[in-house]
């Protein structure tokens, strides 16, 4: 697809904005609602099946035991929360610049259209964290699944070996699984495109192996990104530049895992309450120092403290970040602004969050419970890759027979390419909570039977 000449330089946030509903198209009206699409759209998310899975989905501890610390779910519901402030905030922010303009009326839903897009961000997920995607990634890279490249195009091949989680979650939301309706989840064109951080196919990745949506999802995506005016990046018809409303949600994502990542590992005493506090005080210029200690000596609970921080930290990083939007808006509407907003905030709280990162780094996400779930995550997530693409490359065979009864009935198992029949597996796998992906594990391999 070759842009036109007359593509415009900028994009616009009265065709960013709207409600038109994917797979949907012939019933969408622009009139107004008591609850708008925008509310629709995160009901709908949060009332879905998928989204109440992430409870039992891994984001970088451990599942609870007697402490309870966060899963894909509770990020997830943090997440949209920080988002629907930060697209409120820049809503209101921007709204004498708009003001008698088309854009006026639209501008208002950014809180609702950031928070949705939030909800939806980790669906695509598979379980056991980020772990479960290199695993799927590197079945095909470095195991059995090398073994199909040949049969397969090169933008197949791709979206295998540079699985991403990000268009795993616009396939589950656009794509019409047997048995369901079209348009998937059928969310309006606005909430779909601010989830997909990177807008090209996955044979254009960078060396970080990310992409936006697989080969089966393209013409879909390029039907919303069209229609929203998104600006194309180059000539090639598969890489677009983001919508304005992904800095937002990236944003509070940013903000979210790094401070309550941090927030868990106190709870875990990975660090101590003194390291946390340290931390995160960090973050505050000198002359907010006094007022803030004067309040943790209201509270001597050591959660309570750290708690009353965190809640500091982000809503300084709120107030950044949405700065920086309002600041760089026309760089954002024109597709060049570089890197993500958290990179550019000031000095104090970016060496802060920057310090933060490192000591992730080293004392959690490479602690001993979670490079055990990241062990087990591939192993398990690898032998039900195995089990499933025999399965549905030889159906007729009895051991396959009885893996696929286990499919539910909307993957497609049985699909025409060889491309579909995979997906089908990955679909399932994907889908999974850990302790589903776990149960079966056990009893493919005879370590668990019904109980007699």
């Amino acid at each position: 697809m070759m842009p036109n000449k007359d593509t415009p330089k900028r994009m616009s946030w009265e065709k960013l904005i709207t409600a038109k509903r994917f797979g949907m198209e012939e019933f969408h009206d622009e009139r107004t609602h008591t609850r708008t699409d925008f509310q629709r759209d995160y009901d709908r998310l949060i009332f879905s099946a998928p989204f109440r899975r992430l409870q039992n989905k891994t984001q970088v501890f451990p599942l609870p035991g007697s402490i309870f610390v966060h899963n894909r779910l509770t990020h997830s519901l943090e997440v949209s929360c920080v988002g629907r402030s930060l697209g409120t905030n820049v809503a209101v922010a921007l709204a004498p610049k708009y003001t008698g303009t088309p854009a006026e009326e639209k501008l208002p839903h950014m809180g609702s259209i950031v928070a949705a897009a939030c909800l939806a961000h980790d669906l695509g997920n598979p379980p056991f964290g980020h772990s479960g995607e290199r695993a799927i990634a590197t079945y095909f890279s470095e195991g059995k699944g090398l073994a199909l490249k040949d049969m397969l195009s090169d933008w197949e091949w791709n979206d295998f070996t540079h699985f991403e989680g990000n268009a795993n979650a616009f396939r589950l939301l656009t794509h019409q699984f047997t048995g369901r309706r079209k348009g998937g989840f059928a969310l309006t064109y606005s909430t779909l495109a601010s989830i997909v951080k990177y807008p090209y196919a996955s044979t254009l990745s960078t060396k970080k192996g990310k992409s936006g949506f697989f080969c089966s999802e393209c013409d879909d995506f390029r039907r919303v990104a069209q229609d929203l005016g998104l600006l194309p990046d180059g000539d090639s018809g598969l890489r677009f530049h983001r919508h304005p409303l992904v800095y937002l949600v990236e944003a509070a994502d940013d903000i979210c895992y790094q401070i309550m990542d941090i927030e868990d590992a106190h709870k875990l005493k990975l660090l101590t309450t003194n390291q946390t506090k340290e931390l995160l005080l960090e973050f505050f210029e000198p002359e907010k120092l006094p007022h803030i200690h004067e309040v943790l000596k209201i509270a001597d609970d050591r959660n309570e403290q750290i708690a009353y921080l965190r809640s500091r930290v982000i809503g300084l990083l709120i107030d950044e970040c949405s700065q920086l939007f309002v600041d760089h808006e026309e760089e954002l509407l024109s597709g060049t602004f570089e890197g993500c907003l958290i990179d550019r905030i000031s000095e104090t709280p970016r060496k802060a969050y920057a310090h933060c990162s490192k000591v992730a780094w080293d004392k959690i996400y490479r602690s001993n419970d979670v490079l055990d779930i990241e062990l087990a995550g591939n192993r398990i997530i690898t032998e039900l890759l195995d089990k499933l693409i025999d399965a549905v490359l030889y159906p007729d065979k009895n051991y396959s027979q009885l893996i696929l009864n286990k499919v539910p009935q909307q993957y497609e198992t049985h699909a025409a390419t060889l491309y579909g029949k995979v997906q089908a597996a990955i679909d399932y796998i994907s889908g999974m909570t850990d302790v589903y992906a776990l149960d079966l594990y056990r009893k493919i391999n005879g370590m668990s039977l019904p109980a007699v």
